[in-house]
């Protein structure tokens, strides 16, 4: 990879500017979960320790360029101080005279927390203008926020263009999990795609099946690929309508040597709820009145073998509705299956995406994949083999 690292670039004496995802849930003032803060305190760390002085980029919300004073950044200084273990100091702006009198007055021992990049209009716009403001606070620039990564912002993108640049740690981390996983992965590489709607993952299945060797779908998208196939699916969720997209999707994966496996036996109800009455049937034997809600016992022994067979995973949604028993009962067999192989060391698993997170983590499966991307979007976007503005412009630096 073309970017460079914290290790290779000269930080000392120097004010780093840091842009960070710090947007964590708040109530009445105080961090609810510092997950997100808790991330960057290795970067953060290892600019201290090599003589920098890091000033914080951050966004909350979504202020649309007004100034908020409840999106503001302030009552985050306790929480990053705690993280730290540095005195934190705060500007009531990211650019003009208060951002320039508090980076001046920074001590080294000290992080700087500057106010939330999004109540100017120009951030969201890259504005050259801003980012030039911003930019002249400093003197290098690194970016640890990946999952702001695909946007074209100005502290994520414009910046980068003016200062010396790196990636952060945690940046630095989860670039090298994804280019393991898609960039130059051991293989065979098996990706399990769930999720309620193949028109919403249309550029990441067209994407993968030129890519991986295995395609796991499952959830409602798995649904319509049986429609696809001329199974009737009752009363489950699926997009009748796109049936042709995935008879394309699936000559497209035979054409490239990729395998679909889709579930060949289902679980079924006639409700949707915790403990409802179910059974389990054939793919193609779901009863008119009822809905697939899970992937079954056999399709659950058939993507165990999978995994055992493959070196690389990637994971990005649900088998069925994880949400609620029993109907999680496949995803979670799947995952502590995954978890096994990677714990003993046969299988690289890399996973990301909101309810894809919730799912592993409920099925006690997230402590032991290789990588847990918390990165919604960006993660989403590179499955989807898009450039990422904020990555690219770190690559443009070397």
């Amino acid at each position: 990879m073309a970017w460079k690292t914290l290790d290779e670039v000269d930080l000392d004496g120097k004010v780093v500017l840091v842009r960070v995802d710090i947007n964590v849930p708040v109530e009445n003032g105080k961090v609810t979960d510092a997950t997100r803060i808790e991330k960057i305190v290795p970067t953060v760390q290892d600019i201290m320790s090599k003589g920098g002085k890091p000033v914080l980029l951050a966004h909350f919300g979504r202020p649309k360029g007004q100034v908020v004073p409840e999106m503001s950044l302030e009552p985050l200084v306790p929480a990053l101080e705690k993280a730290f273990g540095f005195p934190v100091k705060f500007a009531k702006d990211c650019i003009g005279g208060p951002a320039k009198e508090a980076v001046g007055a920074l001590q080294k021992g000290e992080v700087l927390l500057l106010e939330n990049t999004r109540f100017h209009a120009g951030e969201e716009k890259n504005d050259p203008m801003l980012a030039a403001e911003m930019g002249a606070l400093g003197e290098v620039y690194v970016n640890d926020a990946f999952s702001a990564a695909h946007r074209a912002h100005a502290s994520t993108e414009g910046i980068a263009k003016i200062l010396p640049a790196a990636a952060g740690r945690l940046m630095e981390a989860e670039l090298k999990a994804l280019e393991a996983a898609l960039g130059d992965p051991e293989r065979p590489v098996t990706a399990v795609v769930g999720g309620a709607k193949v028109s919403t993952k249309l550029d990441l299945l067209g994407n993968l099946v030129a890519k991986v060797d295995h395609l796991i779908i499952g959830g409602g998208m798995a649904n319509t690929f049986l429609v696809a196939q001329g199974i009737d699916v009752g009363k489950s969720l699926a997009e009748r309508d796109m049936a042709d997209t995935a008879k394309e999707i699936m000559e497209k994966a035979k054409a490239a040597g990729c395998k679909i496996h889709l579930p060949v036996d289902v679980v079924v109800a006639r409700e949707f709820k915790a403990g409802a009455e179910n059974e389990t049937v054939a793919n193609d034997a779901c009863p008119a009145d009822a809905m697939i809600l899970d992937a079954g016992p056999k399709s659950v022994e058939e993507i165990s073998k999978v995994f055992e067979n493959s070196r690389t995973l990637i994971w990005n949604g649900p088998l069925g509705a994880f949400e609620i028993a029993p109907f999680d009962a496949a995803t979670n067999a799947a995952a502590a299956k995954a978890a096994e192989l990677t714990r003993e060391e046969k299988l690289i698993s890399v996973a990301g995406g909101g309810d894809t997170v919730a799912a592993l983590n409920k099925a006690g499966a997230a402590k032991d994949f290789s990588y847990i991307s918390t990165a919604g979007g960006a993660f989403l976007e590179w499955m989807e083999g898009k450039v990422l503005p904020g990555v690219a412009a770190l690559d443009q630096q070397s």
